[in-house]
């Protein structure tokens, strides 16, 4: 489970740097609730899509430097580069927490810093 978990992730992110958020999307549950902590909360796909249709005006560009499995979670600490309407890009760290269900994307609890 674990091994499937970081592989279903690593597709699912596969999507998004191709600018692909209906695929990232197929890989979450229709109720998957997203916590970016001390901003939002979204919850269920269609508040996700709204927020990659807001957020990424481009494809995101971001590296993963680990990604620790245990269960149903996946931690994954990276850096993330977003680029906004105005062409400016903001730099970031993130250490995300992912919880899954029966294969699928059921939650984050991200924690994002401006580098």
């Amino acid at each position: 489970m674990i091994a499937n978990n970081k592989a279903i992730l690593e597709e699912a992110n596969a999507h998004v740097a191709e600018g692909n958020y209906e695929g990232f999307l197929s890989f979450c549950t229709h109720d998957t609730e997203w916590t970016f902590v001390g901003d939002r909360t979204l919850k269920g796909k269609e508040a996700v899509r709204q927020y990659m249709a807001t957020m990424y005006i481009e494809p995101p560009k971001f590296t993963v430097t680990n990604l620790i499995a245990e269960g149903d979670f996946l931690t994954v600490l990276g850096e993330i580069t977003i680029k906004d309407e105005d062409g400016e890009e903001t730099h970031s760290s993130y250490c995300d927490v992912w919880r899954f269900h029966d294969g699928k994307i059921a939650q984050l609890k991200a924690f994002v810093i401006r580098t």
